[in-house]
């Protein structure tokens, strides 16, 4: 065994940018049916390096060797060539094809559509994603949109396989299957380079670690010798900080009310709303569960104004109807918004970090007499860095020179510092570090406790439990009674996401008919 070379052995991997060293003499290697977990806070270099081994980017200095030979991947065709295959943390995939379409774009070999499709359709449920080949990609939610990069990779039969956040929007059903599909690719001698923010993933699959901080590995680990707390401290280089959950004693009055809103999804594939009803009060945080697909992404439109309601009243912030109002108008009113998607609806990518800034906080003094104030859009630009511990060159800087979990922290950190009466927030700590996740969930609690209302939408079950007052699930477009945190737990909101709560999709229709529950 020992005369078998590394699948993969990079020394002193070296990519330099104008504003920051990515990646410094990186020396790491990984052997045949090994998974090997690359960790770090956002903008430590894991998704450069990765990249670097993909072809994408080209390294400045060091050595690439596969299977004991040099290589020079010059690009991603001859990164697959080789038997590379990589799932990325922002999809590179094109709306406006199917999924068969984009997944075709990426196969060296296929032959034609219908074949093709059919391949997608087995893999997809044999690996417990199941996906729809004709579907259009704008359609799909993000956690649809993570299958699809996932079984373009498979399809591939990839000797190395490298996922970038994996995880970070599948939910804990997927995640268990995926993590079978893992363990079984590495006993038949598929390699797994896996990167995420979430430490028990890391503890429960993978073999061993490299550490980095700040572009330079700073250590080596075996997880199953390590701890979360451990491994946190190996990743930041102190202690990790704990969120704290108290809430201050309140009756807060209703901000948020979604009154039977039922909605037409606007294409086929979408999932139609079926009276939904939902209050959120102001002082408290209420999370929303659910399987990706199930309606979030048409309720979460509804919300922020970008789908009008034909009721006008169907939704109010602070007992004004709004389901008739543009998304301005309802910030007018005090709405603060996060999408799931970072950018293109988040940030317009092509713009700094300052000008991303008055996308959304123009209405606190960056505008007067018609005029944009520069000065006061870079002062919040600088603080919004400074409180988020946003990792950048400067305020200056094009947001797309960012990390994603960076891009989540100053996104997150823009609507945070509006102090808004209501934020919905979507995905809150999408691919970001366990640190980030947790400065960026105390700001959502300290929000709360000073009077705001929060309504977050996430796929990680643990993240609603640790900062919600309430719950509620959505299944197929239905929603289900609100609980209070204490009083559930994650196995039954679990259940309730298959569908099987009061009035849901799927209980039992001879005792209950949600048509009349809603």
């Amino acid at each position: 065994m020992s005369n078998i070379p590394p699948r993969l052995q990079l020394k002193g991997m070296t990519k330099v940018y104008p504003t920051v060293i990515a990646n410094d003499s990186i020396d790491m290697s990984i052997a045949p049916g090994e998974i090997h977990a690359v960790l770090g806070e956002n903008g430590a270099g894991k998704s450069t390096l990765m990249k670097a081994i993909y072809g994408v980017v080209k390294p400045d200095r060091g050595q690439i060797m596969w299977d004991g030979e040099v290589v020079t991947i010059q690009n991603p065709a001859y990164a697959r060539k080789l038997g590379i295959g990589m799932v990325f943390q922002h999809f590179s995939l094109f709306e406006t094809l199917t999924v068969t379409e984009n997944i075709a774009l990426a196969m060296d070999d296929y032959k034609e559509m219908d074949s093709l499709a059919a391949r997608i359709k087995k893999v997809s449920e044999e690996y417990g994603l199941p996906l729809d080949p004709g579907q259009l990609v704008h359609s799909l939610s993000v956690g649809l949109r993570q299958r699809v990069e996932i079984i373009r990779c498979l399809l591939q039969q990839p000797q190395l396989l490298i996922m970038d956040e994996p995880t970070s929007v599948l939910t804990p059903q997927a995640v268990r299957k995926m993590f079978e599909t893992l363990r079984r690719l590495a006993q038949e001698g598929c390699s797994i380079l896996y990167i995420s923010h979430k430490l028990d993933e890391i503890l429960e699959l993978c073999h061993s670690a490299t550490i980095i901080r700040g572009g330079k590995v700073t250590g080596y680990a075996t997880p199953a010798d390590e701890t979360a707390s451990s491994l946190a401290r190996m990743m930041i280089g102190k202690e990790l900080p704990v969120c704290s959950r108290e809430k201050p004693v309140m009756d807060g009055e209703e901000c948020l009310a979604v009154n039977s809103l039922s909605k037409k999804a606007d294409d086929q594939f979408g999932t139609d709303l079926q009276s939904i009803n939902l209050s959120v009060n102001c002082g408290e945080i209420v999370g929303i569960a659910g399987i990706s697909g199930n309606g979030q992404q048409e309720l979460l439109y509804a919300l922020s104004g970008e789908h009008y309601s034909d009721d006008k009243g169907s939704i109010t912030i602070d007992g004004k109807p709004v389901g008739h109002l543009n998304p301005d108008q309802r910030r007018d009113l005090g709405l603060g918004f996060v999408p799931a998607e970072r950018l293109g609806r988040g940030a317009v990518p092509g713009m700094s970090l300052s000008n991303n800034a008055i996308l959304t906080a123009h209405r606190h003094g960056m505008v007067g007499k018609g005029l944009l104030k520069l000065d006061r859009a870079a002062d919040f630009a600088q603080k919004c860095i400074a409180d988020f511990a946003v990792k950048c060159g400067s305020k200056k800087d094009p947001i797309t020179s960012l990390s994603g979990g960076n891009i989540q922290k100053y996104i997150t950190g823009r609507e945070i510092l509006q102090v808004p009466k209501l934020l919905v927030v979507s995905q809150p700590t999408w691919g970001v570090d366990v640190g980030a996740a947790n400065i960026i969930r105390q700001a959502m609690i300290d929000l709360r406790n000073d009077g705001s209302a929060i309504l977050v939408v996430s796929e990680e079950l643990d993240e609603l439990f640790e900062i919600c007052d309430r719950l509620v699930v959505i299944a197929e477009g239905w929603i289900s009674p609100s609980v209070t945190v204490d009083e559930t737990s994650k196995e039954a909101i679990g259940l309730w996401m298959s569908g099987m709560f009061p009035g849901g999709p799927t209980e039992d229709k001879s005792t209950t008919d949600p048509k009349k529950t809603g």
